[in-house]
């Protein structure tokens, strides 16, 4: 049992020191990284394409802030899931109160059946672009853009070894429920582990339209669940490089309680299990980040209740450090992404005494929920995605199972909730 004891002792601590130093890494690029904007003559024609199934809370917002971007030369590409969808009539009503033109508005014409209903929507998006456009920009209807935006993204693109652009999604820790805070702690790693993986995002990404052209991305996502993690090996079997754009952590600001949270997670990982260029490199961080401390605090409880005190302090005390250290390392990335998110002209909430006391009960919760995530994902084959349902039996193995369009029913009672 002492050996036991001292083996995770030093593991927590051990990989508490690893955290550190990838956080680091990650921290000195977000201060470092200096990208001259590009001038309005090497800014190439861009297509931002938005697919939309739903109203998002901040649907309206995402709209007025994509259609007034500091850019040259841009059209704003809409696919709607259907003309009944609860997204039509918002986004037309955005659009009417800005009296923006550079846009389209278009419903899917084809449901495929062998992929998911965002892969149909780009497939249809791309194929309808006409050859003026030289860079395609995919965004979320959850991110809300700054007016730099879509210059930051696309100026990268102008270096000939680079293929595709990204930025992140950072959601803030004082929501009201408790999904959201476990959400905000586990996307604090996710941010990290993306950046180091260089793992695209599909809610802020811009990839050169040859390349589209010249690969097999379009097939690929005709039959397949995801869209952005696929495209992390396509980009670099071309021999090109995925730069992260720090100044496109795009803070979101909606709400999501643990039973919503606990699907996205199992449908996340299970997209990562598909899809993630290092896989079991993933597996590896979870087994570290969630088995080690859950094994220490049952041992410790249990060495407790059987009066073993040197033991059960000893493995106490490194699950203190461990988790006092991680939530350091939380406000610390705080604070970094803050200024990028001032910036941006964005106001930032203030972190409470009250919110640090929470994001730390957050932290052992989000390694229980995400453990239980990875393990109900395991035997996972089937899964409900706004409102439909597909059957995913391997990367490029998809059925979806019955189409219906979007109803206002299916939209969440609170209007803060994500879909």
């Amino acid at each position: 049992m002492e050996d036991l004891t001292t083996f995770l002792s030093k593991s927590l601590i051990g990989w508490l020191v690893i955290q550190v130093c990838l956080t680091l890494v990650f921290f000195w690029y977000l201060r470092s990284y200096k990208q001259p904007l590009s001038s309005d003559e090497q800014l190439p024609k861009t297509a931002v394409i938005l697919c939309l199934r739903g109203a998002d809370p901040y649907l309206p917002n995402c709209v007025r802030s994509l259609l007034k971007q500091n850019y040259p030369q841009y059209d704003l590409k809409l696919i709607i899931d259907s003309p009944e969808d609860p997204a039509f009539k918002i986004v037309k009503e955005a659009i009417t109160e800005i009296g923006a033109t550079n846009f389209q508005i278009s419903t899917l014409r084809t449901v495929r059946h062998n992929c998911s209903l965002k892969c149909s929507s780009l497939v249809q998006a791309v194929s309808d672009l006409d050859d003026s456009y030289q860079v395609v920009a995919l965004v979320d209807a959850d991110t809300i853009v700054h007016p730099n935006w879509l210059r930051e993204l696309v100026s990268p693109l102008t270096d000939d070894k680079v293929g595709l652009t990204t930025g992140n999604r950072w959601y803030v820790p004082t929501g009201k429920y408790w999904g959201s805070l476990v959400r905000y702690a586990g996307n604090v790693s996710s941010v990290v582990q993306m950046f180091l993986f260089q793992v695209p995002w599909g809610g802020s990404l811009a990839i050169k339209k040859e390349l589209l052209n010249q690969t097999e991305l379009l097939k690929k996502w005709g039959e397949a669940f995801g869209d952005d993690m696929l495209m992390h090996k396509i980009i670099k079997k071309h021999g090109l490089r995925i730069k992260f754009v720090p100044s496109l952590l795009m803070v979101n600001r909606e709400e999501s309680d643990l039973t919503n949270l606990f699907a996205s997670v199992k449908r996340l990982i299970l997209c990562s299990r598909l899809y993630h260029p290092n896989w079991l490199a993933l597996v590896s961080d979870a087994v570290s980040s969630i088995l080690f401390p859950t094994v220490t605090i049952i041992l410790a409880l249990e060495l407790l209740l059987a009066t073993e005190w040197n033991g059960s302090v000893s493995l106490f005390k490194s699950y203190s450090i461990y988790t006092i250290g991680l939530l350091l390392l939380m406000l610390v990335m705080e604070l970094g992404v803050q200024e990028v998110i001032r910036s941006q002209g964005q106001v930032t909430p203030q972190v409470s005494l009250t919110t640090i006391i929470k994001m730390l009960i957050a932290i052992p919760l989000t390694q229980w929920v995400y453990g239980l995530a990875i393990l109900s994902s395991l035997w996972m084959s089937k899964v409900t995605w706004r409102g439909l349902t597909y059957k995913v039996q391997g990367p490029w193995n998809v059925h979806l199972v019955e189409y219906h369009p979007y109803q206002w029913l299916d939209q969440p009672i609170d209007g803060k909730l994500s879909l």
